[in-house]
């Protein structure tokens, strides 16, 4: 497919024979090498222009057109009603967040009083915008803990595939000792958990879809964690099947901050009937109350114990696959790599999904894109790094606001329904007699009107530009082309290619900064840009008379190069010497092209690839961050679902005797 860069037609006109084509094929050619030309152009300018300061101005524009009507559109069609659906459940509980009790109260509340929200796409987008740019980390782990609720989990797992063994278990903090992989006669001790809260115990979930040979011994079942009525699912059976020679632990996703694997459960119960292997499924503490490097303390500790005591998961332990989605993903590496500097034994491969391996917050091209991300917005990002590198969270919460009570929710929320749906009418009967030739003279709103006008009407009541056109209806076709050239290609799906994955050194994982750009000389220009009030250079790089438009929410505060600890590479992998990767089992990563963390996938995985480290990469298609969770929602989901659990399969095959030569 040619470029949309190209120059001008090909061939001459009226060019005909040998010579028309031989003029054709160079003037294809020529415009190929142009286009190439200033796609380098603009690869070589796009560091200089994505700095942090940019950043900062960045996530000044405005953002709630997203989050509307269109919200979604990127991805699969089949799967935009359920973002719909989840911007419109997460504005609501965005209201009521912090005025009622947090979990089912709010959920109840949100259910009753976002019906305005469901026809008013402008105000729901206005109101996404808001929440992702001024509450706090607090919110999105309440949010994103709906899930946990024992109604919907219960509804959830009802849906899912129905296993024999589905057991939380409770390790007690006590070091044991493992054998060293170099020498089997000598032991180290792993010690229990001791960051920030001191010895605990950690969670683990068991779940196997037959009741294997030791899933049931008195050793296990005194280590069993009651959770209520659905505590134990282990059926009683005859006959037990044996021991498997595969064991899958699985690392949950969730920010560092949210869920556990119960919100996970539905998608590893598959992967249990699917692979016929025991999965154990750690429940790390989460983030701000127990940053880095609390979790990974955890799960290394439960890897460990894991491995020493795979007879009473229902294993013989042959093969060991480590796997995780997110932030599970990260912490599958850092686990890995952990083991390996103690000497004990490595995963025998990494399954990670959509991983996280760079936070050391900076404005990746892919995290640009989270601009219009509905699920992993960049401030929201922002901010569950920021909470799992321990640094200060803000509360943005009045502690003087007081809860209305469900039945006074209802009262006024359906009053502003009420007023919503007059307004809309109102709009509509106006539109309509303008367009029938019979043009009315807009009704001014009240300023003591007690409730707020929804952002249609406020939308009519603005300013028009100062030279009276939209802005964005100065570019030309050829500024379009420009702007969006890098959406075609001449491949339909991203691949794996030595081209895609070229050899990297350490030295490129830092796609963002220039090198001359340090962190304290970026750091020393904002500091310089601020008090002179000048904006930054990103202004200088928007076409002539173009006025993007600012949000109103104001700037989102993102810690940049705030924690230096985010540098470790055991909370970034991504930043691990070359040392340190080697000593990495086969990797299987399965990322998202419309994932905020892509880069930190390909990155990974061209370090590796440079290093001779086997290693896969493959990138989906029209699917956002966390498909894993939406497996069962449309076809795209289960296809990508169903890669993930081909890629543990292959890990978990042991290799074939090498072939004779010919």
């Amino acid at each position: 497919m040619e470029s949309a860069w190209g120059a001008g037609p090909a061939g001459a006109a009226g060019a005909a024979g040998a010579g028309g084509a031989l003029a054709s094929k160079r003037d294809k050619e020529g415009s190929k090498s142009r286009s190439r030309r200033r796609w380098r152009k603009v690869k070589a300018k796009a560091p200089v222009l994505l700095h942090s300061m940019d950043l900062r101005e960045y996530v000044t524009l405005h953002k709630g057109c997203f989050y509307g009507r269109c919200l979604g559109f990127q991805f699969t069609p089949a799967i935009r009603p359920f973002l719909q659906t989840i911007s419109i459940g997460l504005v609501s509980f965005g209201e009521h967040y912090k005025r009622n009790e947090t979990g089912l109260s709010v959920t109840a509340s949100s259910l009753f009083t976002g019906g305005r929200f469901a026809i008013d796409p402008e105000l729901r987008g206005a109101e996404f915008e808001r929440i992702t740019q001024n509450l706090d980390v607090h919110f999105w782990k309440a949010f994103w803990n709906i899930t946990e609720i024992e109604v919907l989990s219960s509804l959830a797992n009802m849906a899912s595939a129905t296993v024999r063994v589905s057991r939380l278990l409770s390790l007690p903090p006590e070091a044991f000792e493992m054998p060293l992989t170099a020498d089997p006669k000598l032991m180290v001790t792993i010690s229990p958990p001791l960051a920030h809260t001191g010895p605990g115990p950690v969670l683990v979930r068991l779940i196997s879809y037959d009741l294997r040979e030791g899933q049931d011994s008195e050793q296990l079942n005194s280590l069993v964690k009651s959770e209520g009525s659905r505590s134990l699912e282990l059926w009683p059976r005859p006959q037990q099947a044996p021991r498997s020679p595969s064991l899958v632990v699985h690392i949950h996703g969730g920010g560092f901050v949210a869920q556990t694997s119960k919100s996970h459960e539905p998608y590893l119960k598959s992967w249990a009937q699917e692979l016929g292997v025991p999965i154990l499924s750690i429940d790390y503490s989460l983030a701000p109350e127990a940053p880095f490097p609390r979790a990974l303390e955890e799960c290394f500790y439960a890897y460990c114990w894991a491995v020493k005591h795979c007879a009473l998961l229902g294993s013989t332990g042959e093969r060991i696959c480590l796997a995780g989605d997110s932030a599970g993903g990260n912490l599958c590496f850092t686990v890995s790599l952990r083991a390996a500097a103690y000497g004990v034994r490595v995963p025998d491969g990494i399954m990670a999904a959509y991983p996280a391996t760079m936070l050391q917050f900076t404005a990746s091209p892919s995290r640009l894109l989270s601009l219009m991300d509905p699920l992993l917005p960049l401030s929201v990002l922002s901010k569950c790094v920021s909470a799992y590198a321990g640094a200060e969270t803000e509360d943005h919460s009045n502690s003087d606001q007081k809860a209305l009570g469900m039945m006074g929710l209802v009262r006024r929320d359906t009053a502003l329904l009420l007023r919503d749906l007059r307004l809309g009418a109102s709009s509509w009967l106006n539109s309509f007699l303008e367009l029938s030739g019979h043009k009315s003279q807009p009704k001014s709103v009240p300023i003591a009107e007690p409730v707020r006008r929804s952002v249609s009407e406020a939308a009519l009541a603005q300013p028009e530009d100062p030279v009276g056109t939209d802005p964005l209806k100065s570019l030309t076709i050829h500024d379009l082309s420009l702007r969006g050239n890098s959406e075609t290609s001449d491949t339909p799906e991203l691949s794996l290619s030595d081209e895609t994955l070229g050899p990297s050194t350490p030295s490129d994982v830092n796609f963002l900064l220039r090198p001359e750009d340090t962190p304290e000389k970026v750091e020393s220009q904002e500091e310089m840009s601020t008090k002179d009030g000048s904006s930054s250079c990103l202004s200088g790089t928007f076409p002539e008379d173009f006025l993007p438009r600012r949000s109103s929410q104001g700037p989102t505060q993102i810690p940049l190069y705030s924690s230096p600890i985010a540098k470790n590479p055991f909370m970034s992998p991504l930043l691990a010497p070359d040392s340190m990767l080697q000593t990495l089992p086969p990797v299987h990563i399965v990322a998202c092209a419309l994932d905020p963390i892509l880069d930190d996938s390909v990155m990974f995985a061209r370090r590796l690839r440079s290093l001779g480290k086997p290693v896969t990469l493959r990138v989906v298609e029209d699917l956002p961050h966390g498909f894993l969770s939406l497996a069962s929602l449309c076809r795209e989901t289960r296809q990508a679902a169903a890669l993930c659990v081909e890629r543990i399969r292959q890990i978990l095959t042991p290799p074939g005797p090498a072939a004779p030569p010919v």
